[in-house]
């Protein structure tokens, strides 16, 4: 492990602030799902774009389940293993930042259109969530980031309920009080491109701070 535990939560998750910002960071990029949240919200109203949310949050815990039970195998089998994935983390947090400090912003137009009912809209966003394998890879190098030595299964499962949480009460809040200022948002380009490179400073400046924690 990188021998660190700065903030320890009553979770037992390490680091607990920086991993409340860098879920809610997270949040905020704009991604498909995102996209199918706000379209959803558009087209059918609040129930609607609900369901898209439903839909997110069971494709990420699916993948957030897959990427726990074999962190939990791989804590208890290999914890030197374990602790290179931590480092492994830190190089894929920070690649994630520089990967949105040069991505280009695609037209909101290029999501795919979203049906005005709330099982259409829950099943459009679940495959949405499910067709992007990256995620379960995002889970395996994120989590790792988080866990103090010895962490028990139950911070993992502390760390996979904060996420849910979160993430409901930020898409929640989007598709109740955000989604037209959203949407409206998302076509001003300066914006959008604002919020993408100072996510990525900010996925970044986490990198180095879980880097040099222990030093």
């Amino acid at each position: 492990m990188l021998g660190i535990d700065l903030s320890a939560s009553p979770f037992g998750i390490s680091h607990y602030a920086s991993f409340i910002a860098a879920v809610l960071v997270f949040q905020l990029v704009p991604g498909p799902g995102t996209i199918a949240i706000l379209g959803a919200t558009a087209r059918g109203g609040q129930a609607t774009g609900m369901g898209a949310v439903a839909g997110t949050l069971v494709s990420d815990f699916l993948y957030m389940l897959a990427a726990v039970a074999g962190l939990s195998a791989l804590l208890l089998a290999y914890p030197q293993v374990f602790a290179a994935l931590q480092w492994l983390g830190i190089v894929y947090l920070a690649w994630l930042g520089i990967q949105l400090l040069r991505q280009p912003l695609a037209p909101l137009e290029q999501a795919t259109p979203v049906p005005a009912t709330a099982a259409r809209a829950f099943r459009q966003a679940f495959l949405v969530g499910l067709t992007n394998p990256k995620a379960i890879l995002f889970f395996v190098a994120f989590f790792p980031l988080f866990l103090p030595p010895q962490a028990a299964p139950l911070t993992l499962v502390a760390l996979m309920v904060h996420v849910t949480v979160l993430s409901l009460v930020y898409q929640g809040l989007l598709v109740v009080v955000g989604a037209a200022a959203a949407r409206r948002l998302a076509h001003v380009r300066a914006a959008r491109w604002l919020a993408t490179r100072l996510a990525g400073v900010a996925l970044i400046a986490f990198g180095v701070r879980l880097a040099l924690a222990d030093r």
